[in-house]
């Protein structure tokens, strides 16, 4: 055996390409460049305080040992209480809930506990990087369907049943997306879980940005569509961008009590729990409703008054068009007209003008750029600028 080899798992995978992506743009600014970087996939404001000092306790009161895998029955009660009465799941009990390490880690329990090698799963482009990456691992084959900006970034039922085979598993679907910023109507949303379930396959839903919402619009869960969407559906979130925790590593999924205890046991093998006195933090975010949708509000003035300045700012932008995010924190202009890959374009806006940005091509969709508007204003306005400068460069 050579000991500088590696498994079939590890050569297939690919690194990040957001957190590279800002990690370059971090060296850089380290390095003394001023940098307007656009790559952060987080929210740029602190944990509300409430949630560090509920965190602080649990952690002087010595809540420092392991905790049931699945996480703390008092967490989990008041999750399940959340999902029916908030996103109108007809009914879920505690043993349907596992709190986990993340809500990256609850996609990928999701998917590691329903597929196996042979399986498809059918995933929505444009998508979050980590989701092909994920079904790889777990020995599955991903399946892409794109939907671009003329779609409003939205697949629609004949595209997903054109996709289905025997061997599918899962759809994924992310809404509110990232990296578009797209949600789906209800209508939308039951159509494609419908022919989930004549086919009988799983729907994973990441509802990971289900707060972070715009201009009216309301998030709906496909396991409240009635009992045989709550028997598909997998339904995976967490604390990361609602509460500003992205560092904590808290996540949390909902199925079925079959679905939900294999992924407690996947759990147990390989990371024991999630952080003991972080589930603390996470349960004051739930059991004092009040200040915790107070932090969110506040968070989205910020956010919704970014989104608009660089949605404005980009499509006055010549060769530049920008569909109008509804959710999350990042917009998703197209840049084709420039005549570069989105790697080549923005490897350029980064060497030639200091702006970091993610390429499309990481997401499935080329000739697209992902920004995030989790940033400071003055960063947004003079990015924009330096953006402007650097493709009116190809008139």
């Amino acid at each position: 055996m050579k000991t500088n080899s590696l498994s079939t798992w590890a050569l297939n995978v690919s690194p990040s390409p957001t957190l590279a992506v800002d990690a370059k743009a971090k060296s850089l600014k380290a390095a003394g460049e001023d940098v307007c970087g656009f790559g952060a996939g987080e929210p740029d404001f602190d944990t509300p305080e409430f949630i560090k000092e509920a965190c602080a306790k649990a952690l002087a009161d010595g809540k420092t040992k392991y905790a049931p895998a699945a996480g703390l029955p008092a967490l989990r009660e008041l999750l399940a209480k959340k999902y029916v009465e908030e996103n109108g799941i007809a009914e879920v009990r505690p043993a349907q809930v596992v709190v986990s390490p993340g809500g990256k880690y609850s996609c990928y329990l999701a998917i590691l506990a329903t597929c196996s090698p042979g399986d498809e799963v059918i995933i929505p482009a444009p998508y979050w990087v980590s989701y092909p990456e994920m079904v790889k691992l777990a020995g599955a084959e991903p399946k892409f369907i794109f939907a671009g900006d003329d779609q409003g970034f939205k697949i629609t039922p004949d595209q997903l049943r054109a996709a289905v085979t025997p061997n599918t598993r899962m759809l994924v679907l992310n809404s509110p997306s990232n990296p578009t910023g797209a949600i789906y109507a209800k209508e939308e949303m039951q159509a494609l879980v419908e022919v989930a379930i004549e086919h009988d396959f799983y729907v994973m839903s990441d509802e990971i940005y289900e707060y972070l919402l715009y201009d009216g619009v309301t998030h709906h869960s496909p396991a409240s569509f009635g009992p045989e969407a709550a028997e598909h559906v997998i339904t995976v979130a967490g604390f990361s961008k609602t509460f500003s925790m992205t560092g904590w590593r808290l996540g949390t999924l909902v199925a079925n009590e079959t679905v939900a205890k294999a992924v407690a046991d996947l759990q147990s093998q390989t990371t024991s729990n999630a952080t003991t006195f972080a589930q603390y933090g996470a349960l004051a975010a739930l059991e004092r409703p009040s200040e915790s949708q107070a932090a969110v509000r506040e968070m989205l003035v910020h956010f919704d008054r970014r989104r608009m300045k660089l949605l404005e700012g980009l499509n006055a932008i010549e060769g530049v068009t920008c569909e109008r995010a509804k959710a999350a924190f990042y917009l998703f202009p197209n840049v084709s007209s420039f005549g570069l890959s989105s790697d080549e374009f923005s490897t350029r806006l980064l060497e030639e003008s200091n702006v970091a940005v993610v390429p499309g091509h990481a997401f499935g969709a080329e000739g697209y750029v992902r920004l995030s508007y989790a940033t400071a204003d003055e960063v947004i306005q003079k990015g924009l600028e330096r953006i402007g400068s650097f493709c009116r460069s190809f008139n």
